[in-house]
């Protein structure tokens, strides 16, 4: 019974550490889709170029991989309004965003990770830092710095998004023009700029997602392809445009995740976990927060 009861507490911690990486990587799509109506699949591409450039600094220049990440928060936000404003002219602005734009971007996601594979290989890479190994150990509980610091990082970058959503005029104006772009209009703000702006923040949060995934574990250019599934489905459970929510729901999947793996089998962990996403929402259309 105490092995049990430590399996399933250390479990439980397991799937709090990694559901809140997986906020972190949702974060970008809270934005995107919850909030513009913008169904970015490349995102996850986003979040690869994020971990690769983590990456190359890091074993070329020894930084530190989150640092990288902060440092690469402008050039990611910039990458972000140059495809929001290249999608809004080529697609958006003739109403054809939805079958056209949606290809739009899985041409990105493909085009991204051909070009990881031609610059870097197929070769899985990896990150050198001092919390990489290590592990704090409180009772039954074991916690790797390998997850316990990008844990940590994440609900730094959610607390950050949260603040500027909520507190600052441009964050209101993202909310607004989720809801209705006429009344932003009328009060002489220019939808198309803060969509711009929403859309370069959800970017620049893949610099950050994607140094975490490179210090939780090694990658290569296709590993984004298993996250494109999960962090829809955390921007749905968890209500769209509900940042709260994303975080709430991203803890959640990483918990049953963990929990299936953990007496069930990894190959489970997948399906359980979408399948408690359908019946939150059999019960909850609009997810946890929804708006």
């Amino acid at each position: 019974m105490d092995f049990d009861f430590g399996l399933l507490i250390n479990a439980i911690a397991a799937g709090l550490l990694l559901g809140a990486f997986y906020a972190a990587v949702t974060a970008g799509v809270s934005i995107s889709f919850g909030m513009l109506d913008i169904v970015n699949i490349a995102h996850p591409a986003f979040v690869i170029l994020g971990s690769y450039l983590a990456y190359f600094i890091n074993i070329n220049f020894g930084v530190d991989p989150i640092l990288v990440s902060i440092l690469m928060l402008p050039p990611f936000f910039a990458l972000g309004a140059a495809v929001y404003q290249v999608y809004y002219l080529s697609f958006e602005k003739r109403g054809q965003e939805a079958l056209r734009g949606l290809a739009f971007f899985f041409g990105l996601l493909f085009v991204t990770e051909v070009g990881l594979i031609l610059t870097f290989g197929v070769d899985y890479r990896y990150v050198e830092a001092a919390y990489i190994g290590p592990s704090i150990h409180i009772g039954l509980i074991d916690l790797p710095l390998r997850m316990l610091v990008p844990a940590l990082a994440s609900i730094a970058l959610f607390a950050g998004i949260q603040l500027i959503i909520t507190r600052t005029f441009t964050g209101r104006a993202i909310m607004a023009v989720s809801q209705d772009q006429l009344a932003l209009q009328l009060m002489a703000v220019n939808p198309i700029r803060i969509k711009r702006i929403a859309f370069g923040l959800s970017i620049a949060t893949a610099a950050v997602a994607g140094a975490l995934l490179i210090i939780i574990q090694p990658v290569e250019p296709s590993v984004g392809r298993e996250y494109i599934g999960r962090v829809f489905a955390i921007c749905v459970l968890g209500g769209l445009g509900s940042m709260p929510g994303a975080m709430i729901a991203a803890l959640i999947l990483g918990v049953v995740e963990s929990l299936t793996a953990t007496f069930s089998g990894p190959s489970w962990a997948p399906a359980v976990s979408f399948g408690f996403l359908l019946l939150t929402l059999a019960f909850r259309p609009a997810g946890l927060l929804g708006r």
